[in-house]
C-alpha cells in the first residue's frame, strides 16, 4: 500500500525540524549578541547590586533593622532588575525583522518564544540568584531564612520573566513604550512580590513557608503553559 502522507517539512540543510535544534540556534545568538553588549547585558545585574547597597547605607548599622526588611530588599532588586531589561525582551527582533522570520520558522512561535524568556531570565535573575548569598549576608539575614529566601526566588524569578514577556510582546509594536511595561508589569508582578517575600517573613515568625511555595510554584507551572503561547499571540497581532 503506497504511503500518501505528506513529507515533512524540511529545516536548514535538509534537516527536519527539530525543537532542541531551534532552541541551541537562538541561544547561540542571542550569546553572541549579549557578548557583543557585554556592557549594557551587566547593567541589570549591577542596578541590582546598587539598589541592595543604596538601602544597606539607608538603613545604617541597624543589623536588625536590616535584617527584618533584607527579604524585601532582595525581592525588590530582583524585580527591578527584570524590570530594566523587559522592554528591550523583543523590540530589537522587531526593528531588524526577525520576529518575522519567528513566524514563518518551523517550528511553533511560543516556543521561539519560551526559549528568549529563558535567556532573558538567565540574564536578568540567574546572576542575582549567585550573589543572593553574599548580598543576604550584607543585609544581615538569617542563615535560617537564606533556603526560603533562595527558594522562593528561584521559583518566583521565572514567573516574573513569563509574565514580562506578555506584557513586552503586547507593547512591542509601539514605540518609546518603557514606561508603559513598566506601568502594565508592575500590578502583575505584586502578588509575586507578596507571596515571594512573605514566605521568608512566615519563616522568620517560626510559620509555616510552604503555601507560599506552593502557590509561587502553581503560578510558574500555568505561567510556563499559557505565557508563551500568550505572548506568541501577541506578537503576531503586532507583526500583523
Amino acid at each position: 500500500m503506497n504511503d500518501t502522507s505528506p513529507p515533512p517539512r524540511m529545516g536548514i540543510a535538509g534537516h527536519p525540524p527539530s525543537l532542541l535544534r531551534s532552541a541551541r540556534a537562538l541561544l547561540a545568538r542571542d550569546l553572541r549578541l549579549l557578548w557583543r553588549r557585554r556592557g549594557d547585558a551587566l547593567q541589570p545585574a549591577l542596578f541590582a547590586l546598587i539598589v541592595v547597597v543604596l538601602f544597606a547605607l539607608a538603613l545604617g548599622n541597624e543589623p536588625k533593622l536590616q535584617a527584618q526588611v533584607a527579604a524585601g530588599v532582595l525581592w525588590v532588586a530582583a524585580l527591578l532588575a527584570g524590570l530594566l531589561a523587559l522592554d528591550t525582551l523583543f523590540r530589537g527582533d522587531a526593528e531588524d525583522g526577525s520576529l518575522e522570520q519567528w513566524m514563518l520558522a518551523p517550528v511553533p512561535l511560543a516556543w521561539l518564544v519560551a526559549v528568549r524568556t529563558f535567556m532573558h531570565w538567565a540574564t536578568t535573575a540567574w546572576p542575582l540568584l549567585l550573589a543572593t548569598p553574599f548580598l543576604a549576608e550584607l543585609l544581615h539575614l538569617p542563615h535560617a531564612q537564606l533556603p526560603v529566601l533562595m527558594t522562593g526566588l528561584a521559583l518566583g524569578t521565572p514567573l516574573l520573566s513569563l509574565i514580562g514577556a506578555v506584557v513586552a510582546a503586547l507593547t512591542v509594536g509601539m514605540r518609546r513604550s518603557g514606561i508603559l511595561v513598566g506601568l502594565l508589569a508592575l500590578p502583575l508582578y505584586v502578588p509575586v512580590l507578596v507571596f515571594g517575600a512573605g514566605s521568608v517573613a512566615a519563616s522568620a515568625q517560626g510559620l509555616d513557608a510552604v503555601g507560599p511555595m506552593l502557590l509561587l510554584a502553581a503560578g510558574l507551572v500555568v505561567a510556563m503553559v499559557l505565557a508563551p503561547l500568550t505572548a506568541a499571540a501577541a506578537i503576531r497581532i503586532a507583526v500583523n
